[in-house]
């Protein structure tokens, strides 16, 4: 299987039979140009101009990732950078097989944990690793935990379209209800659920599942028809562009870092870049759950499915106010079709992802409410 590639600027050597010197020099012109663009459309964040390069180009993280440091040789090829991290990230993490898949599941508590047990389940195109410090306070306050990556996300097996999945609704579903079984997650459970795409399967299970769920906990989630849909997602619709964009490395740290006001720490972006960087295997698994899924009839299922006379469930929504790609109207629109079932609770300094942004002020809700 193919390797994505995470490339950095190497130097260049002409010998007197390969290139022309004035070639050279019209080429460093074109570079010292190309570099100067760059900066001006860092230096303009109000700038939503499309540009093939904007994964690697807008942010301080992700570029850090790919500038030639002063010691080139200290950096590394592809496999050594690797080798650095490969062993980052697993924080309260097995593997459980369940049918013919392997899951990567977090756990913290223990089935004994006095208030319950709670499900996280994570967005595309990230992965459990978002819970690890919610997991841990929520556990701390008498609560057993599981989060896992979705097939196809994160340390999860990500098996070829075709093969036993094809990144459907309908197998998420299916194989989150065997896993469920194999970790003998009595209902009714918690449920908490944030982010696009498998995000979203998530509440649409729920919608399938009333009676397994006591309570439910939407994070920042596309909730209406009038969600907007972030250009990632286009972008992996779009024929052979969407191949491309599904390999770049530093995908999932980008979009966490649009969707938020924080730059994510070294250690944190190499986590959620590390599938990514390993195979190309993550990259084609979103590309078909992308191209599979229809967001609008998605979205409408939600609104219509939670709304007032269809779900009586306690509801807490706990948004970040900062998203960058759901404005706080999403939720508020949400809650006015079922204002009995559905509480709003804001984070203030939080963006799409409140768990990674402001885990401590989630959990404060999250205790609350559960």
């Amino acid at each position: 299987m193919a390797t994505s590639l995470l490339l950095s600027p190497q130097p260049l050597a002409f010998s007197k039979f390969s290139v022309p010197t004035k070639n050279v020099a019209v080429s460093s012109q074109r570079a010292t140009r190309f570099v100067a663009k760059a900066k001006n459309n860092d230096e303009n964040k109000d700038d939503k101009g499309f540009t093939p390069f904007s994964f690697v180009t807008d942010n301080p993280s992700s570029r850090s990732a790919i500038q030639l440091p002063e010691s080139p040789a200290e950096d590394g090829n592809v496999g050594q950078m690797l080798y650095r991290i490969e062993d980052k990230g697993k924080d309260y993490g097995s593997y459980v097989k369940s049918g013919k898949l392997r899951w990567f599941v977090r756990e913290t508590g223990s089935p004994e944990s006095r208030r319950g047990t709670v499900v996280f389940l994570h967005g595309a195109p990230t992965q459990s690793y978002s819970y690890r410090v919610v997991m841990s306070q929520m556990s701390d306050a008498g609560f057993h935990c599981f989060a896992p990556d979705w097939i196809g996300f994160g340390f999860s097996d990500k098996p070829q379209p075709g093969y036993g999945f094809d990144y459907t609704e309908e197998e998420f579903h299916e194989e989150l209800d065997k896993l469920l079984d194999v970790l003998e997650v009595k209902s009714p459970f918690f449920l908490v659920v944030q982010g696009f795409l498998v995000g979203s399967y998530g509440l649409t299970w729920a919608l399938k599942n009333p009676d397994k769920i006591s309570k439910l906990s939407i994070l920042n989630t596309p909730l209406t028809v009038s969600s907007p849909i972030p250009g990632l997602f286009q972008k992996l619709r779009i024929p052979l562009f969407g191949e491309f964009t599904s390999q770049n490395a530093v995908m999932a740290e980008r979009f966490i870092e649009a969707g938020s006001a924080y730059v994510l720490k070294l250690e944190k972006a190499d986590v959620y870049r590390l599938p990514y960087l390993a195979s190309s295997g993550p990259g084609f698994a979103l590309l078909e759950a992308a191209r599979k899924i229809n967001f609008r009839d998605i979205s409408s299922q939600i609104a219509d499915g939670f709304s007032s006379g269809r779900w009586d469930k306690p509801v807490l929504i706990a948004w970040g106010m900062a998203d960058k790609y759901l404005p706080q109207s999403i939720a508020e629109e949400f809650r006015k079709q079922n204002p009995n079932s559905v509480e709003l609770k804001l984070i203030e300094g939080a963006g799409h992802m409140p768990q990674e942004d402001w885990p401590e002020k989630v959990v404060d809700a999250l205790r609350m409410f559960f």
